[in-house]
């Protein structure tokens, strides 16, 4: 008789195990560390108070600030429409929820400099609304609003994306059992489906941040590069580069890398919750189960 030899999918020999890693590792430094020591290498190569100096000028200030108040402006809009669109696809069927899910999509697919492009149409002086907000002086393009709108825009679907497939798989079984129990429909939001959704909410939010922090086309296009006043830190950072100012260009560019490693540390620490409760609740729902079988069978 022949005998087959079963082996598990990922029973691979360890000479491989060892060349995927090292080529993951390898392209890991080439393309994310070594840039990033590039960076901190070459704004502090003036020294520490040529770097102090770079941040402390005031377009620099207001070019941090700015970015912070835009990303600081979105977030709570992201994860309010968020919130709604996600529980609005997750737990109810209505026409147009397809269309509802495209659009949601859409900036994924679209270029941020043409999502500029289309608000300068619409909100420029020479487009569709432009006559009527001079006519009541309202400035959204090359002004803060316009950024804000863009920005928005270009973050909006990182909430509603992380939500969407985790509220599908959990269902509406504990929200119909809290309204039945007599909750009103605060009460089953914040007591039944915010909590079962608050680290993906927590982990769309740190991704639009980030997003929003490092925006650069659409802000590019509907900004002006008005220096000291529409300037967000990405647009300071090539405007320095373009005049050849190296340390400066680089010592705002470390703030942004900064940023990064923040937003990067606490994704790690938010998957790394999700991953300890999801393992409490898989080592909790067997026992509960074992304990009804006991139950039934005595």
């Amino acid at each position: 008789m022949s005998t087959t030899t079963l082996r598990k999918a990922n029973a691979e020999p360890r000479w491989l195990r060892r060349t995927l890693t090292g080529i993951g590792l390898g392209f890991l430094f080439l393309f994310l560390a070594l840039p990033l020591c590039a960076v901190f290498f070459e704004a502090l190569r003036g020294g520490s108070s040529a770097y102090l100096d770079a941040l402390n000028d005031p377009e620099g200030r207001t070019a941090i600030w700015l970015t912070v108040f835009i990303a600081l402006f979105v977030l709570p809009l992201n994860i309010a429409v968020g919130v709604a669109a996600a529980w609005a696809i997750a737990k109810f069927d209505f026409r147009g929820k397809s269309l509802l899910i495209t659009l949601i999509d859409l900036p994924f697919a679209v270029s941020p400099v043409v999502v500029g492009l289309v608000f300068l149409l619409i909100f420029g002086a020479q487009g569709l609304f432009g006559p009527w907000l001079q006519a009541h002086d309202i400035k959204i393009v090359f002004a803060i609003p316009g950024m804000i709108i863009v920005t928005l825009f270009i973050t909006f679907p990182f909430v509603a994306r992380e939500l969407i497939p985790l509220m599908q798989t959990q269902g509406k079984d504990e929200e119909e059992a809290a309204i039945s129990l007599g909750a009103s429909g605060w009460q089953m939001f914040s007591r039944v489906t915010l909590p079962n959704i608050k680290w993906g909410l927590l982990y769309g939010v740190i991704l639009a941040n980030a997003r929003a922090m490092g925006e650069f086309g659409a802000v590019s296009v509907v900004s002006g590069h008005i220096r000291g006043e529409t300037n967000t830190l990405p647009l300071h950072v090539e405007i320095l580069y373009n005049e050849y100012n190296a340390i400066g260009a680089f010592a705002s560019a470390s703030v942004l890398a900064l940023l990064a490693l923040v937003t990067l540390v606490a994704k790690t620490l938010v998957e790394w919750q999700m991953r300890r409760e999801t393992a409490m609740l898989d080592a909790v729902l067997p026992n509960e189960k074992t304990d009804q079988i006991s139950g039934k069978s005595s």
